[in-house]
């Protein structure tokens, strides 16, 4: 009797540590058991280096929606972003792909615009910014093609003296 008992509670405390490492698994792999709520619009980019889908959309900091798929369009990336419900995006918004510090996790910014017009569920993002190549930008900055401004400036006077 008292055997039955323990292996009941034993069985039942599995159960639980089961039921927690699936909603883990679900949370951490940024699954969605259910079905999904919003719309979809697509933003087509030169490149969407690093990003996977799951990740964020956001418009100032707060997350609105994230990557549904990502394919090849022609010779662009276009992705299928799901934006929720109430969020409306005005005709005129741009999408960029901005990383969280220097080589943290990639997100869709999204920045509003100013037009009356909203962008329809199935719609296109028209301005998109592609995040930039750190390597080429390395390389410039070693074979010296990166000049400010005040080197610019700084010959010019030199000249004039």
């Amino acid at each position: 009797m008292n055997h039955t008992r323990t292996e009941i509670l034993v069985g039942f405390f599995v159960l639980v540590g089961i039921a927690c490492l699936g909603y883990l698994a679900i949370k951490l792999g940024k699954l969605e058991v259910l079905a999904s709520s919003g719309y979809i619009v697509y933003a087509d980019f030169s490149s969407v280096a690093g990003l996977k889908v799951g990740d964020p959309v956001e418009i100032a900091g707060v997350k609105i929606g994230r990557i549904e798929a990502m394919r090849l369009a022609d010779d662009r990336a276009r992705l299928e972003l799901r934006v929720q419900d109430g969020v409306k995006l005005q005709e005129d918004v741009i999408a960029s792909v901005r990383s969280r510090g220097l080589i943290g996790d990639k997100f869709v910014l999204i920045s509003p615009g100013g037009s009356d017009k909203t962008i329809p569920p199935g719609g296109r993002i028209r301005e998109t910014e592609s995040p930039p190549d750190i390597t080429d930008l390395i390389g410039k900055f070693v074979g010296g093609d990166l000049t400010s401004k005040s080197d610019k400036g700084d010959k010019k006077d030199e000249s004039q003296k």
